[in-house]
């Protein structure tokens, strides 16, 4: 059975989330602050994450975080505030998607579906293959990344962007492809997701030999840099 862990320190939000989960055929655990959440993680290892944002003792920032620097295990955010800059603080920390409180418990399903989805889509489409493209080394089977023997530590979704890219070099693709193709049709996020990731794995990968293009007005391009 998928276990979704729920981490807020709101009771009636986590009873809200669970009723719709528990209909849904899920099963649920919880986490009122995020030292509790880090302790579920590591003993029951759920299949995906919703975490609040604004926590006591350790924030859901620095549970994002930490929990993306151990596992690829999904992340749904939660956040009280409209406004963009902690949606984009945590997609950049590895988050997969993001919802605004307060939420309508159906959408809340509907992305924890989408995502699970995705990440199922994403296990089943790599099967062994080994990408190499200048200093690079992509193992698609095992979702690594490494540059001159060295592992390059990537989020998923990095590691799904890059993937996407190099499986099309030379080719112009757009911001809305892209969100398609590593977030599904369905996500319900904007394409301010993708500039966000594309920033993030170009630090990542300069000077191996690649680069990623930015194509104005269109999207990027992975580029295989002629050797000098």
């Amino acid at each position: 059975m998928t276990t979704i862990l729920i981490v807020d320190d709101e009771p009636a939000i986590v009873e809200l989330a669970q009723l719709y989960l528990h209909k849904d055929g899920y099963q649920t655990i919880t986490a009122a602050d995020g030292i509790e959440a880090m302790v579920q993680v590591k003993k029951s290892r759920p299949d995906l994450i919703v975490l609040d944002l604004m926590l006591p003792g350790l924030d859901g920032w620095e549970v994002c975080k930490r929990v993306r620097a151990e596992t690829n295990i999904p992340i749904l955010m939660l956040t009280a505030r409209s406004d963009d800059v902690d949606k984009i603080v945590g997609l950049e920390l590895g988050a997969d998607d993001y919802l605004t409180k307060p939420f309508n418990p159906r959408e809340l399903t509907a992305r924890i579906k989408a995502i699970l989805r995705r990440a199922q889509a994403s296990i089943a489409a790599t099967q062994g293959d080994l990408l190499r493209l200048g200093q690079l080394e992509i193992d698609v089977l095992r979702r690594t990344l490494r540059r001159d023997e060295q592992n390059v530590p990537l989020r998923a979704k990095e590691f799904d962007l890059l993937l996407t890219l190099a499986r099309h070099p030379e080719i112009v693709l757009s911001r809305e492809q892209l969100l398609e193709q590593v977030w599904g049709y369905d996500y319900m996020g904007g394409t301010r997701t993708v500039d966000v990731h594309v920033a993030g794995l170009r630090q990542k990968v300069a000077g191996a030999g690649v680069k990623i293009e930015t194509v104005w007005g269109i999207g990027y391009k992975l580029v295989i840099e002629a050797d000098d």
